[in-house]
């Protein structure tokens, strides 16, 4: 299915937002999310269904000064 992850197309295989971040290797990060402008703690994830279109947020935490 066709998506949007942090604003760029992708056609991925995942089904759930957790599954997606698994595909994508973020699955041993922290990672903040998003979908749909709706942000999703990580304990909701799993339960977080992907449908056609829809647009994804993926954020690494940084350091800075």
């Amino acid at each position: 299915m066709l998506i949007q992850i942090n604003g760029r197309p992708q056609e991925v295989r995942a089904t759930t937002l957790q599954t997606l971040l698994q595909e994508l290797g973020f699955d041993e990060k922290t990672v903040g999310t998003a979908v749909n402008q709706e942000f999703v703690r990580a304990k909701d994830r799993a339960e977080t269904p992907l449908r056609e279109g829809d647009a994804v947020e993926i954020v690494t935490p940084r350091q800075g000064g």
